[in-house]
Order: C-alpha cells, then structure tokens, then sequence
C-alpha cells in the first residue's frame, strides 16, 4: 500500500499492478463514514473480486475527532445531541430536509482532491467509480452532483439522501449514471427510509440505481461486497 497527499488529503492507494496502485487501470475511490479511521474502507480491496489491475483510493476524512473516538476522522461534525434526542422519542430524522453546516466545506475538500488527482495519478474518469460508507457515501453523491466528471459509477454504502432542495435540481444532468446503493432495514444510524428516498430520487432523475437491501444494520455486509463487485465489473467493462 502506498500512502500519498492529495488535494490537501491524506490517501492510501492499493491494487494495480504492484499492489501499491501501480498502473493506468480502474480507479476506485471510497470514502470511510464518520468516527472511522482512515484506513477504515482499505481491506475492502482485498475481499472484493474487481477486474484485474483495478487501483483503489481511500481519502481520509481532514477532521479529527476527539480521543474519545480513538483518534478517528469525520468529513464534516454531526450533531450527536440531537440524534439522541430523536432517538429518546422515537423520531426518524429527514435528513432529505437538511443542509449540515460542514458540507460546503467538506465539498470544496473533495472537489479540491478530484482535481488535483489527475495531476499525481494516471487516471480516466470515465474508468473511475466513487462512492463510501455512510457519511463518506453522502458527500461522494453531493460531489457527483456538483461536478460534470464522467464517472463509470456512483456507490452508496448506507447512505440517505440529504439536502433535496441543493441535489434534486443537479440529478437530471447525471441521467444513466449507473448507481450501486445498499442498506440495512435494520440500520439505527442512518433510517431505511432515508435511503428508500435516494434510491427513489435518483430512480425518477433517469439514473441507474441497483438497489440491494439487506437485514441488517450500520453495514456493510459479505453479500453486498459479493453485489458490489458484480457491480464494479460490470461498468468497468462497458466503460
């Protein structure tokens, strides 16, 4: 594995050709989810069957969480609080309805290192799939939004849709996009629901959603590694 900075972000490269992601093959680029640390995502290299040469990227999260979280990253802070809160009176927060005040930022970080990236790394958009886990699969879809890179494929890793009233205007111009997106019916992170609702706004923006959910929580299960690298073959060879 190699490690590298780029766009101001710490990242860890593996795959290609020498296993330190050598080469000029696909690029996958996934985000770990808030409190990971940020190697978080990276055995997902080893376990998923992906087309041979396929480089992976893992970016880790700029923000550093307090000790009591291990010395662990976040991409913009939540409000812990009130997730709480919710869950004491058995609310389902509609993240759809809200804009978290971090993400701006956060999307300027990630814009920022995807247009740097070409400049370390051969790459081609149009062979590159990006996505994450939760909090990191949530800012990978408002970056695919703000941006006319040709990605291959967008993956969304529990997931939900947030800021509908920014996303929704900016989905039409991604129609065909083909799109992996997983969820635990079970998940108390982040609700079924709120992924229901990406799937189904994507779906009706013309994108290509394969949906896949699981019985099961905060996630990301051996059966949806099995789905996903089905998924990433499959675009890598059309791309």
């Amino acid at each position: 594995m190699n490690e590298m900075t780029v766009g101001g972000l710490k990242v860890r490269l593996t795959g290609g050709v020498d296993g330190e992601g050598g080469g000029d093959g696909p690029l996958v680029i996934l985000l770990h989810g808030f409190g990971a640390p940020g190697d978080d995502l990276v055995p997902l290299a080893e376990v998923i069957d992906a087309p041979d040469g396929t480089r992976w990227l893992f970016p880790e999260g700029p923000l550093p969480l307090s000790l009591d979280f291990g010395g662990t990253r976040a991409w913009w802070i939540i409000d812990f609080a009130r997730i709480q809160e919710d869950r004491a009176a058995g609310r389902i927060r509609d993240l759809s309805v809200e804009v978290p005040q971090g993400l701006a930022l956060a999307r300027e970080r990630i814009l920022g290192f995807l247009q740097e990236l070409p400049r370390q790394l051969p790459i081609d958009y149009k062979k590159t799939v990006i996505g994450g886990f939760s909090q990191g699969a949530m800012l990978t879809c408002d970056a695919v939004l703000q941006t006319d890179y040709p990605f291959a494929g967008l993956v969304q890793l529990s997931g939900n849709l947030l800021a509908q009233a920014v996303w929704s205007p900016l989905m039409t111009k991604r129609r065909s996009l083909p799109v992996f997106q997983s969820h635990g019916t079970k998940d108390d992170i982040l609700p079924h629901i709120g992924a229901e609702r990406l799937r189904d706004a994507l779906t009706q923006s013309g994108l290509v959603v394969e949906w896949h959910s699981f019985h099961g929580g905060h996630e990301i299960p051996y059966s949806v590694l099995h789905q996903l690298n089905g998924f990433l073959t499959k675009v890598f060879t059309t791309a």
